[in-house]
C-alpha cells in the first residue's frame, strides 16, 4: 500500500512539473513572439543615438536622455515613472587632443589619441618628453623612479588574443588604464600613454575612466589606438631616439545634479518584492553610446512594454532602472542602493544588461547555491533562442551595489567578439547595432524576469 501511494505521488509530481514546464514554454514563446514582432527598443535606440547623441554624466545631453527615457517608460506602459536625484561628476574633454611622436631628424608621426576619462589636462603648452614602454605592472615597478622620472610612460598591455571570453582579456589588460597612470606618477612620470583596450587592430582610440591616488601627483593620461601602439613599440625595440608630444584640454568641474530614471509595474500579489532590470543611461563622449549602454537602456524599457503587451501580470513589482554615471563614477548605482536601504525595500532579484546588444548567449548569476539549483531547470526554456550558458561569473556594475542587501544578481551575456571594436570608441554608433540581435536579447530578459516573478528565488 505504501509503495503504491509513493508511485502515485511521484506520478502526480511529475505531472505537475510537466504541466508547469509546458505552461512556461508557451509563455516564453508568447513573450519572444511579442518582442520579435512588436518591440520598440530599436526605434527608441535610434532616437537616443541620433536625436541626443553622447551622454556623458553632467552634460546637457545626459539631461536630455533623462527626459526622453522617462517619456519612453511611460509609453511602454509603466504604472509609475519617477526620477531618483543623484550628484554626478562633471568631466569635460574640451578641444580635441593632439599628439605625435618625434623621431630622429625631426620627422613626426601623428598619433590617434584621446584623453582618458577623469584625466587632468596638459595645459596649453602640452607635454614633450621621452617615452619608456612597459608591458606589465611588475615591469613598471622594476623600472622605478630612476628610469621613469620625467618620462611619458607607454603602458602597452595588449588584450590576450587567446581568450575566447574577451571580458577576461579586458579585465587583465584594463589595469593599464585605471591604475597605470597613477602608478606611473608614483615614480615621477609626467604623463601616461595607454594602449587602447581593443581586441582587434584599429585606428580608433578607446577612452574609459582612469583613477588617481591622493598620495601621488595627477598626471595627464591618454589612450592611443592599437595600430599606433604596435608602431610605437616597434620603434622602441629598434632603439630609436624619439620623444612624444601630447596636448589635452580636459578638466574636472564641480559635481552637478542628475538622475536615475525609474519605471515600474506594480506587483499584483507581492508588490513589496522588487525585481530590477536595468542598464546605464550615460555614455562616453566620443560617439553615440549605442552598444554601451544605449542597448541596455532600451532593452530594459522593452521588458516593461513586453510584459504589458503579452498580457502577463507580474506578482512582484518589476522595476526598470536607467542608471546614471556608470562610466566614470558609479553614483547612480550607489544612490539606488542608498534609497533602497532608506526605504527599507525588499530587492529579490536584479538583472543588468551592459555588454552590448549583440546576440544573446546566456546569463551570469551571482546567487546562492540553493538559488542556482532553482534557476538551472529553466535553462532549456531558452534553447530555442540560442541561449545555452547559465554561469556564475558576475552580474553588472550598477546592480552590484545591491549585493550588500543579499539580492540575487544577474547579467545578460551577449556574444562579445565584436564588443571591443566599439567599446568607448568613436565607432559606438547606432549603425553598428543589429535590430534583430537587440530585440532577441530583450526577449530573453523578459523571459527570465517572467520566471523569477512566477517562482521566486
Amino acid at each position: 500500500m505504501q509503495i503504491k501511494s509513493l508511485v502515485t505521488l511521484t506520478a502526480l509530481l511529475c505531472s505537475f512539473a510537466l504541466t508547469a514546464q509546458t505552461e512556461d514554454s508557451v509563455a516564453v514563446k508568447k513573450i519572444t513572439d511579442e518582442v520579435m514582432t512588436n518591440a520598440t527598443a530599436y526605434e527608441n535606440l535610434r532616437y537616443i543615438c541620433k536625436k541626443i547623441g553622447p551622454r556623458l554624466s553632467g552634460s546637457a545631453n545626459a539631461q536630455k536622455a533623462v527626459d526622453a527615457t522617462a517619456r519612453m517608460l511611460k509609453a511602454a506602459g509603466a504604472d509609475t515613472v519617477y526620477l531618483q536625484p543623484c550628484m554626478v561628476p562633471h568631466w569635460v574633454r574640451g578641444a580635441k587632443e593632439t599628439g605625435y611622436i618625434k623621431l630622429a631628424g625631426g620627422k613626426k608621426y601623428n598619433l590617434n589619441l584621446c584623453a582618458l576619462g577623469n584625466s587632468v589636462g596638459t595645459g596649453k603648452k602640452g607635454i614633450n618628453a621621452g617615452v619608456v614602454e612597459v608591458r606589465s605592472m611588475n615591469e613598471l615597478d622594476a623600472l622605478g623612479t630612476n628610469n621613469l622620472k620625467g618620462k611619458i610612460v607607454f603602458l602597452n598591455f595588449p588584450m590576450n588574443q587567446t581568450y575566447i571570453e574577451v571580458f577576461r582579456a579586458y579585465g587583465e589588460s584594463g589595469v593599464s588604464r585605471w591604475d597605470g597612470p597613477t602608478k606611473a606618477a608614483k615614480y615621477g612620470a609626467v604623463a601616461a600613454m595607454v594602449r587602447s583596450l581593443a581586441i582587434n587592430p584599429d585606428d580608433h582610440p578607446h577612452t574609459g575612466v582612469t583613477g588617481y591616488n591622493d598620495s601621488f601627483p595627477e598626471i595627464p593620461a591618454v589612450a592611443i589606438s592599437t595600430n599606433d601602439a604596435e608602431w610605437l613599440s616597434r620603434q622602441l625595440k629598434l632603439k630609436m631616439q624619439l620623444s612624444a608630444f601630447i596636448q589635452t584640454n580636459c578638466r574636472m568641474l564641480p559635481d552637478v545634479p542628475s538622475f536615475n530614471v525609474v519605471g515600474e509595474i506594480k506587483g499584483s500579489a507581492f508588490p513589496n518584492e522588487i525585481i530590477t532590470v536595468g542598464g546605464h543611461l550615460d555614455s562616453w563622449d566620443l560617439a553615440e553610446g549605442a552598444q554601451d549602454d544605449g542597448a541596455g537602456v532600451v532593452q530594459s524599457i522593452e521588458v516593461l512594454r513586453a510584459l504589458k503587451a503579452s498580457g502577463l501580470h507580474p506578482k512582484r513589482t518589476v522595476r526598470a532602472v536607467l542608471f546614471m554615471n556608470e562610466e566614470n563614477g558609479g553614483r547612480g548605482g550607489e544612490k539606488y542602493l542608498e534609497l533602497a536601504k532608506t526605504n527599507k525595500e525588499n530587492h529579490l532579484f536584479a538583472l543588468e544588461t551592459d555588454a552590448g546588444g549583440f546576440t544573446p548567449r546566456g546569463f551570469s548569476f551571482e546567487v546562492s547555491d540553493a538559488q542556482y539549483e532553482k534557476i538551472l531547470p529553466w535553462k532549456p526554456l531558452f534553447y530555442n533562442s540560442g541561449v545555452y550558458k547559465f554561469s556564475r561569473e558576475g552580474s553588472g556594475a550598477d546592480v552590484g551595489y545591491l549585493k550588500e542587501l543579499g539580492t540575487a544578481l544577474c547579467g545578460l551575456i551577449p556574444d562579445t567578439q565584436r564588443y571591443f571594436d566599439v567599446h568607448h570608441a568613436e565607432t559606438d554608433v547606432f549603425e553598428n547595432v543589429s535590430r534583430r540581435e537587440l530585440h532577441l536579447g530583450a526577449a530573453n530578459m523578459v523571459a527570465l524576469i517572467y520566471l523569477v516573478d512566477k517562482y521566486g528565488l
